[in-house]
C-alpha cells in the first residue's frame, strides 16, 4: 500500500485548502481512508476518516464543520477539504489506511506541510 498526501502550502487564517491522497497498490474495499495532523512539538492527532467502500465520513469533533473528506474511487484519491483555516491547524499532514475490522493505521507517507498565517 502506498499513499501520498499532497496539496499543502501556505494559507492565511480564514482561507481554505484542498489536500489529496493518492492510493496505490491495492483495491481498497473494505478499508478506512484516514487523515491525521501532526503539529509542531504535538502529537500525531486524528483528523477523519472516510470508508471506501461507502463513503460514509467520521471526524475529531473539534474540527466538525470547517473540515470534510470525500473520495474519488475512480481516481483511488482521497481529499480533505479544509475551510476557515486557523494558525492552530498548522501542521504536516497525513493520510493512511486501516482495515474496517482492524485498529492499526498503515501506509503513511511524507505528508504535506500546512501553514496557516495569522
Amino acid at each position: 500500500v502506498q499513499l501520498q498526501a499532497s496539496g499543502g502550502g501556505l494559507v492565511q487564517a480564514g482561507g481554505s485548502l484542498r489536500l489529496s491522497c493518492a492510493a496505490s497498490g491495492r483495491n481498497f474495499s473494505g478499508y478506512y481512508m484516514g487523515w491525521f495532523r501532526q503539529a509542531p512539538g504535538k502529537e500525531r492527532e486524528f483528523v477523519g476518516g472516510i470508508g471506501w467502500s461507502g463513503g460514509d465520513t467520521y471526524y475529531t469533533d473539534s474540527l466538525k464543520g470547517r473540515f470534510a473528506i470525500s473520495r474519488n474511487k475512480f481516481k483511488k484519491t482521497v481529499y480533505l477539504q479544509m475551510n476557515n483555516l486557523e494558525p492552530e491547524d498548522t501542521a504536516i499532514y497525513y493520510c493512511a489506511a486501516r482495515f474496517r475490522s482492524s485498529t492499526e493505521w498503515y501506509g503513511w507517507g511524507q505528508g504535506t506541510l500546512v501553514t496557516v498565517s495569522s
